[in-house]
């Protein structure tokens, strides 16, 4: 290919969101929005307030949180080095000099972290650095083996590595950490909205940008009441979003007392059926048995349904605290069924856990999942601190309300009214009237240049209007304005001072 065919290629081409991105357009973004103030207002209601946490966090933060080796960490998240400081010798033997004692300073800080390019190898090709350029001067030191060396330190990792935020928990109670809210009254109740971003296979509701919308309580005690109460709260969200076919399962994993034996009763059983069981699950025999509950092939759910079963190995305590929680969900009204294979591989996971499903999603039909933590804080370095939390899937969300009629016009971003406007006079008074009804709380569409009125009333159905005001010279003199109802297309004349109490009636 020439080069000008190379130049006209790259002029021509069309930028595309990323794999596994999208963009959010209108109409939907309006469903979006709705979703999102029912969760201000539902959470509110409910005693939480809204943290806006950092997108991205130190790596080592998820680690902890989430566990080293999940596959989210492991091969999911998206991380880079936070090259913060940015080093830029010339090649002089004092320049290098200071570069070389700035290198050391970051490293001993931990700001360079001591990996595979360790002090003593950069104090090793310093010393080679150093004999090549004893004796000569400024303009021969540059020589293409000493600006290789210098290449060579500015290659080291500046700084340690931070990673786009793949879940909203930990970053939650870093900042409960950090910002000593243990000395708030407790419990402290935290919501976030906002994306998250996973390396993952993108598919139907699920993408590398996705959204989450997370509450959290932290501090205070384990009460049943709180863990019912975080339960009421996400269901009754459901219920004002008017979500089809939402069903709450329900699960106790016991605690530090309990979920170990269960444990180790559960991997012994589980070798005596290794050999029918398939690579996935032999391997999570040794590494994380209670995920081979979680197992979705079809040749294993026999297997399953005759493992033992968490809730016969309670410890008395947590069997208390089990019944407490389904008397208080039973007090509130919140229906719901035990599924004793729900369970959360982490550690510092324990008793209450929960997930809710709705239709219209598929086979992989979860739209919530939550449940209790009450060793993560001390995890992340933190005071020992009882937590509760959830995360609903925002984009499997609205899939859901989408999938069973919820049209992303049921919350219309269409203007109301439309101004008819012709001549100069009735200009004026346009602003005027569009600048009142817009502060009264209606949308209103107001053309930027004179239209014919055929062509106004036009543009104001394909905009999906409800009325056109028409103003033009008589309506001006008269101070009796023209509203049209487009659906039928009747016409009543109407003074400025009644019309915003006109509309409210007809709405």
């Amino acid at each position: 290919m020439s080069e000008g065919a190379a130049k006209k290629e790259e002029k021509q081409r069309k930028f595309q969101a990323i794999r596994g991105t999208r963009d959010l357009l209108p109409p939907e973004t309006a469903l979006w929005n709705r979703v999102e103030q029912t969760a201000h207002e539902v959470f509110a209601a409910f005693g939480f307030g809204e943290i806006r946490p950092p997108i991205f966090e130190a790596t080592d933060l998820f680690a902890r949180g989430i566990g080293g080796e999940t596959d989210i960490v492991s091969k999911e998240m998206y991380t880079f080095v936070d090259r913060s400081e940015k080093l830029e010798p010339q090649p002089s033997i004092g320049s290098m000099d200071v570069f070389f004692e700035r290198v050391k300073q970051l490293y001993k800080s931990g700001e360079v972290p001591k990996d595979e390019i360790g002090l003593e190898l950069v104090e090793k090709q310093w010393r080679k650095v150093d004999e090549l350029l004893k004796g000569v001067s400024k303009i021969e030191a540059a020589s293409e083996e000493i600006y290789t060396l210098i290449m060579l330190f500015e290659a080291l990792r500046l700084g340690g590595d931070v990673s786009l935020r793949p879940e909203a928990t930990a970053s939650i109670c870093r900042a409960y950490i950090e910002n000593n809210m243990q000395q708030l009254p407790q419990p402290v109740k935290l919501y976030c909205i906002g994306p998250m971003f996973r390396r993952e296979r993108p598919q139907k509701g699920r993408y590398r940008q996705f959204y989450q919308i997370d509450a959290e309580v932290l501090g205070g005690t384990d009460a049943p009441a709180i863990d019912a109460e975080v339960i009421e709260m996400v269901m009754t969200f459901f219920e004002k979003l008017e979500l089809q076919g939402v069903q709450l399962a329900l699960n106790s994993i016991g605690d530090r007392n309990c979920r170990p034996m269960y444990v180790e009763l559960l991997r012994g059983e589980l070798q005596k059926v290794k050999g029918k069981l398939g690579a996935d699950s032999q391997r999570r025999i040794e590494t994380n048995p209670l995920r081979v509950l979680d197992s979705k092939l079809k040749e294993e759910q026999a297997i399953i349904e005759n493992l033992p079963r968490i809730g016969d190995h309670l410890c008395q305590d947590c069997a208390t605290h089990y019944a407490a929680v389904k008397h208080e969900l039973g007090l509130r009204g919140v229906k719901y069924h035990e599924n004793w294979r729900l369970v959360r591989g982490l550690d510092y996971y324990m008793r209450t856990t929960f997930e809710i499903t709705a239709k219209g999603l598929g086979s992989q039909n979860a739209v919530c999942g939550g449940g209790r933590y009450d060793g993560l804080m001390e995890l992340l370095g933190g005071p020992p601190t009882k937590g509760i939390g959830f995360a609903i899937g925002e984009d499997r969300l609205i899939l859901s309300l989408l999938a069973t009629g919820h049209s992303p016009l049921a919350t219309p971003h269409s203007p109301l009214l439309y101004i008819a406007w012709m001549g100069e006079k009735a200009y004026a008074t346009a602003i005027r009237a569009a600048k009142n009804l817009r502060n009264a709380g209606f949308r209103v569409e107001l053309p930027p240049v004179e239209q014919k009125f055929g062509k106004a009333l036009g543009q104001a159905d394909k905009l999906g209007a409800r009325f056109a005001l028409i103003l033009g010279d008589n309506e001006v003199s008269s101070g009796q304005w023209t509203l049209k109802t487009l659906a039928d297309g009747k016409q009543e004349k109407l003074r400025e001072s009644d019309l915003v109490e006109h509309l409210k009636k007809q709405l």
